[in-house]
């Protein structure tokens, strides 16, 4: 699996969003996921880590 390095930042400005979601990561085998809507399908998504 590939790492991705996170970048830290305070703050993040999106134009023109049709919504958000705000779910749970949840374990998956070795690994982890969220749930999103099927309508998103092929989307582009952004996850957003919050320290909650």
């Amino acid at each position: 699996m590939k790492i991705i390095k996170l970048i830290s930042k305070t703050e993040l400005k999106i134009k023109n969003i049709k919504g958000f979601l705000k779910r749970k990561v949840t374990k998956f085998g070795t690994s982890a996921k969220v749930d999103c809507p099927k309508e998103f399908l092929g989307k582009t998504v952004y996850l957003v880590i919050t320290d909650e």
